[in-house]
C-alpha cells in the first residue's frame, strides 16, 4: 500500500493552522459525533472483534465499545471546565501582576494503536487528542485487519475528515509515518517498537507517550478469601484470551496459598467458561499464529496444574496455570500477553516486594490482602504504572486516575483530566502593567541599597523551618 504520508501531515496541519480545531464547539462535536458513531455501529464493530479476536459480544461492549462511551461521556461533561485557565500565585517582587496557566493543544498528534483491543487503543487516545483540540492521524493494527478496515471505513463517515484522518497499513506505512514531523506521537504496544518510535521522534524533537507493557505480578497473602480471589483472577486474566497489557503476568503466594488456590482456580475456570473453554462463547482466542507458537512455546517443559490444551488450526489456547514455577525458566523471562498464569513461591510479604522490585517496573501491580500493613508494604516499597488492590485491570475504568507506565512499562499516561493534559501544552502567562513601574529596584546600576533590598525583601532565601 502507498501512502502520501507528507501531505496528509501537511494538510492536517493546514487545518489546525486554521484556528477551527481550536473551539470548544468543534471539540465537543467531534466527541459526540465519536459517541454517535459506537452507540449506532457497534454491532460492526462487534463482528469485526469477534473475527480478529473472537471476543465475545458483551466482553467487546465491555472493554472497548462502552468503554469508549463513558470516557467520551466524561470528558464531555468536564472539558470546559479542564480547559479553563488556572489561576498561578505572583510573588510580592513581581506584584501589581496576575499569572495563569492556559491549555492551548499542540498540533498534529499522531496515534498509533496495537492489536489486542484495536478499538479502544486507537480512540481512546483520540478522545484525549481532539478534546484538546488537535489534529490526528490514527494508525490501527495490520494485525487486526477486520477492526482495522471497519475503523478506516466508519470514521470519516462521522468526523472531521479534514481533521482526523486513519491510515491503515503495515510496517512499511509506519516507517514512513514516523519519518514525519508531529507535535506529539502517541504509541500503544511492545517496548521494542517503542524504542524506534522514542528515536524517530527524537529526529523532530517531538514528545511521545509510550504505554508499553511488562510482566505485571499478583502477590495473593495466606488469609485472604481464595474464593473470590480466584474469581477476580479468572476474569482479570483470561478476558481476551489474556491478551491484555494489564492482565496479571504471574502470581506470588507461599507454596500453602498456591495448593489451596488451584482448586480455587479451577472452579472459577468452569464457571466462567464451561469444563471445556473452546466450546465457550465467552472465550477469545490467540491473534495470529504467530503469537500462538510463540504462546505453546512457553509452555515447554512445563506441566500445568490447570489446562495447557491447544488447537492450532482455531487459534485455542486453554485457560492455563501452571504451579510453582522456576523464575529463570521462559515463561518468566517475557511478558506472556496471553492465558498462561504461572504460580511462583514466595515466603512472605517481604520476599514478594523483593522480587517485584529485582525486575523491570511492570505497568499494573496486584494485591489480595486483607492487611493495611501489607497494602501499606506494597504501596510504599514497589513502583509501577497502577496498582489495584483487591481487583485486577479495573484501574483502567476510573476516570479520574490516569493510566500508564513508568520505567520500561511506559512513559506518559492518559484517561479523562490526564489525556487533556498530555495532549496540551500548559503555557504560562504573566500580565504586568508598565505602571507603577515597581522593577527599578532590580535595573542597574546596582546600589548598595538595591542590593539590601533584593537580599532581603524581593529575593529573600527562604531557609527550611527547623526541626526539634
Amino acid at each position: 500500500m502507498t501512502i502520501d504520508a507528507a501531505g496528509t501531515v501537511r494538510d492536517l496541519r493546514e487545518t489546525f493552522a486554521s484556528g477551527r480545531t481550536r473551539r470548544l464547539a468543534w471539540r465537543t462535536g467531534q466527541l459526540r459525533a465519536m459517541h454517535r458513531m459506537l452507540t449506532e455501529r457497534h454491532r460492526e464493530l462487534e463482528a469485526a472483534l469477534a473475527a480478529d479476536l473472537g471476543k465475545p459480544a458483551a466482553e467487546s461492549w465491555l472493554t472497548e465499545i462502552g468503554f469508549l462511551t463513558a470516557e467520551l461521556e466524561h470528558t464531555l461533561k468536564n472539558l470546559e471546565h479542564w480547559l479553563a485557565p488556572r489561576r498561578a500565585e505572583v510573588p510580592m517582587s513581581l506584584q501589581p501582576a496576575t499569572g495563569k496557566v492556559v491549555i492551548e493543544p499542540l498540533g498534529v498528534v499522531l496515534v498509533i494503536a496495537p492489536w489486542n483491543y484495536p478499538v479502544q487503543l486507537l480512540l481512546a487516545p483520540m478522545i484525549g487528542a481532539l478534546a484538546a483540540g488537535n489534529t490526528v492521524l490514527a494508525k490501527p493494527s495490520e494485525l487486526a485487519p477486520a477492526s482495522s478496515a471497519v475503523l478506516a471505513t466508519m470514521v470519516p463517515q462521522y468526523l472531521d475528515s479534514s481533521a482526523v484522518r486513519i491510515v491503515a497499513g503495515g510496517k512499511e506505512e509506519t516507517t514512513e509515518i514516523l519519518r514525519q514531523r508531529f507535535d506529539h506521537i502517541f504509541y500503544t504496544g511492545n517496548g521494542t517498537v517503542g524504542k524506534v518510535v522514542m528515536r524517530a521522534a527524537a529526529e523532530h524533537l517531538t514528545p511521545v507517550t509510550l504505554e508499553l507493557g511488562g510482566k505485571s505480578p499478583t502477590y495473593v497473602d495466606d488469609q485472604v478469601n481464595l474464593r473470590a480471589v480466584a474469581q477476580r483472577l479468572v476474569w482479570g486474566k483470561f478476558m481476551n484470551a489474556g491478551q491484555t497489557c494489564v492482565a496479571p503476568d504471574y502470581l506470588l503466594a507461599s507454596r500453602k496459598t498456591q495448593t489451596r488456590l488451584i482448586p480455587h482456580l479451577r472452579r472459577a475456570i468452569t464457571d466462567a467458561f464451561g469444563t471445556d473453554p473452546r466450546n465457550s462463547d465467552s472465550y477469545g482466542r490467540i491473534i495470529s499464529e504467530r503469537h500462538f507458537d510463540r504462546l505453546t512455546g512457553l509452555l515447554d517443559g512445563q506441566t500445568a496444574a490447570i489446562g495447557g490444551q491447544s488447537d492450532a488450526a482455531s487459534r485455542y489456547l486453554a485457560p492455563t496455570v501452571l504451579a510453582e514455577v522456576a523464575e529463570d525458566t521462559a515463561v518468566m523471562k517475557e511478558e506472556i500477553f496471553g492465558p498462561i498464569l504461572p504460580l511462583v513461591t514466595v515466603d512472605s510479604p517481604a520476599e514478594a516486594v523483593d522480587f517485584i522490585t529485582a525486575r523491570d517496573k511492570p505497568l499494573a501491580l496486584y494485591l489480595f490482602t486483607d492487611s493495611a500493613e501489607t497494602k501499606e508494604l506494597f504501596i510504599a516499597q514497589t513502583s509501577a504504572g497502577g496498582m489495584g488492590i483487591g481487583v485486577p485491570t479495573a484501574h483502567l475504568t476510573a476516570p479520574g486516575l490516569p493510566f500508564g507506565g513508568v520505567g520500561q512499562s511506559g512513559i506518559g499516561n492518559y484517561h479523562g483530566r490526564y489525556s487533556i493534559d498530555t495532549f496540551s501544552h500548559h503555557k504560562a502567562v504573566l500580565d504586568k502593567p508598565l505602571r507603577p513601574d515597581t522593577l527599578k529596584a532590580i535595573y542597574p546600576p546596582f546600589t548598595t541599597i538595591k542590593e539590601q533590598l533584593i537580599r532581603r525583601v524581593l529575593m529573600p532565601i527562604r531557609r527550611k523551618p527547623h526541626r526539634d
